[in-house]
């Protein structure tokens, strides 16, 4: 990690270039997350704001895991969780689907609760299906992936969690 990065503070990486949260204002609107690792609050409340369908990879029923928690608060504040999980057939009072690719929706986010190495070919479906937006949830960061979902035109945040993400949206409005 670079010594930027560990401050919280991003800084330009060349002329006329800004990452994160140090984007002037007024400066034209990228398409794409400009740091995976660190998405600026306009780029989170683009994202969160656009989301209505978030496939949520890895939730299961346990209720004490972290993927749960986070569905069922992502499901009241309004979104629509749609549960991947092979071992599952209902979460949250929604139908579960074996894969991405047997959801029979359009879907927003792909938000992964999985381990590294799972992520590569869960961003490969993530694109087949049309998503817009590839998310690994904290402690979860792969480049694979990542070049993956964005050779694929989405938008990609890794080792985020989206509640904290959501939160941190709402209070800095």
């Amino acid at each position: 990690m670079d010594a930027a990065r560990a401050g919280g503070v991003n800084e330009p990486t060349g002329p006329g270039e800004h990452t994160g949260r140090d984007r002037p204002q007024g400066s034209p609107e990228r398409v794409g997350v400009l740091d995976p690792l660190d998405p600026s609050t306009r780029e989170l409340r683009a994202i969160l704001g656009d989301a209505r369908t978030i496939a949520v990879v890895g939730l299961s029923n346990d209720r004490m895991r972290d993927a749960y928690d986070v569905a069922e608060y992502l499901q009241s504040k309004g979104y629509r969780i749609i549960p991947v999980n092979p071992e599952e057939t209902e979460v949250l009072g929604e139908h579960a689907y074996p894969t991405l690719l047997d959801v029979p929706e359009r879907v927003d986010v792909v938000d992964v609760f999985r381990r590294p190495s799972a992520t590569p070919e869960i961003a490969r479906q993530a694109v087949r299906i049309g998503a817009k937006v590839l998310w690994l949830q904290s402690g979860i960061i792969n480049d694979e992936a990542a070049r993956i979902g964005t050779e694929g035109g989405l938008d990609v945040i890794m080792g985020v969690c989206i509640r904290t993400a959501r939160k941190r949206v709402e209070r800095e409005g």
